[in-house]
Parts: C-alpha cells; sequence; structure tokens
C-alpha cells in the first residue's frame, strides 16, 4: 500500500466533537454569515437550488444532514474562524498520529476524504489536541471528487493520487463507504472504535 486514505468522523476523531461542537458552532453564525456574505458564491449556489431564503435552505440541509458541496463550503468558512481563534480544537482518537507517523516511515503517503470540504479538513488538522497534523499530511479530498458511497469517486482519489486503487488503503466507519471503496479496487478497514464489526484501531503498514 503506498496511500492511507482517512475518513475523519468516527474514524480519527469522535463523532460527538463533529455533531455536538462543529455543528451547533456552525448553525449559531450561519444566519449572519449569510447575511454578511451575499454575493458569495456558494450562497448564490444555494440560491439557484433552494430559493431566495438561503439560511432557512442552509437550516434544512444541516437538518437533513445533506452533504451538499455548497453547505460544506459555507459551514468550513465559518469553522476557519472557531479554529483560528482557539474556540474549537479537535479531539483525536490516540492511535491516529502514531499510525499516521507509521505510514510516513514505510514511505507511505497519507490522504484524507470527507465529507467535509477541504478546507474544513485542513483546519481540523491543524488545530488538534495533538497540534497540527498537516505537515504529514499529502492531500485532502472531499464531495467535488464525488459521493462517499459511489466507487467512482474512490477511482477519481487515485487517478488524483496517480496510484492504481489497490495501492490506496481507506478507513471509515461507514460499511457503506468500505463496501464502495473496495468496488473501485481499494483496500477497505472498517473502523468502528469498539463496535462490533470492525477494527478498534487504525491499521499499521504492511
Amino acid at each position: 500500500m503506498t496511500v492511507l486514505l482517512l475518513d475523519i468522523e468516527g474514524t480519527v476523531c469522535p463523532l460527538a466533537f463533529v455533531h455536538e461542537v462543529m455543528f451547533p458552532f456552525a448553525r449559531a453564525r450561519l444566519d449572519a454569515w449569510v447575511a454578511a456574505h451575499p454575493d458569495d458564491p456558494d450562497v448564490a449556489a444555494v440560491r439557484a437550488e433552494g430559493g431566495p431564503d438561503v439560511a432557512a435552505t442552509l437550516h434544512a440541509w444541516m437538518d437533513a444532514d445533506r452533504k451538499h458541496t455548497a453547505l460544506k463550503a459555507i459551514q468550513g468558512l465559518i469553522w476557519r474562524d472557531g479554529f483560528e481563534s482557539g474556540t474549537l480544537v479537535a479531539p483525536l482518537y490516540p492511535d491516529v498520529r502514531p499510525t499516521i507517523a507509521a505510514w510516513r516511515a514505510a514511505g507511505a503517503r497519507v490522504a484524507i476524504y470527507s465529507s467535509g470540504s477541504a478546507e474544513a479538513q485542513r483546519l481540523l488538522f491543524g488545530h488538534t489536541t495533538e497540534g497540527s497534523l498537516l505537515p504529514q499530511l499529502d492531500a485532502f479530498f472531499d464531495t467535488t471528487v464525488g459521493a462517499k458511497r459511489e466507487p467512482g469517486a474512490y477511482s477519481a482519489i487515485a487517478a488524483a493520487l496517480a496510484v492504481a486503487p489497490g495501492d490506496v488503503c481507506f478507513c471509515s466507519d461507514i460499511a457503506a463507504e468500505i463496501d464502495a471503496a473496495v468496488a473501485a479496487g481499494m483496500r477497505g478497514v472498517w473502523i468502528t472504535r469498539g463496535a462490533p464489526g470492525g477494527e478498534d484501531v487504525l491499521p499499521l503498514p504492511g
């Protein structure tokens, strides 16, 4: 394996931080952000699809946990203020940093694939309880490459990394995402953090 590809929530970072800290942080500031950025291209994209009340559309999409690219981009911009101010600090599972170090020591690259925007991913990994992991991460992929439960997204990621799908090990807490990665030819490891059916920790190289 030459690339370790990681999901974020439930895989390297507890779900509770994303759903109980990051999402409420963005929701509380959403209306003010939209009002202050009426000409932002992501606001325009939401308006074109959901109608003139952009904030209401975004709240509805958040309620439905919709993985819309414009929503994720706007959330990422709001989270930037939180991370850069120190209000938001991402907790990582204890195996994450040493596992990433082990893969890199073995000569592998490490990349991230999450439904959150690439900008939000960089913010999270740049502000963790273990310090910044950005120097150890080689690439960030979001839903602009495709949906996480579609094999085509994983084929696109392999192509972007210039490797064969079989040279990528994808780790996620969602079984359907693992199935899609495997269908694209990747190795998949289902991370369940103590729940039955999957692995408790990230795999080591070799």
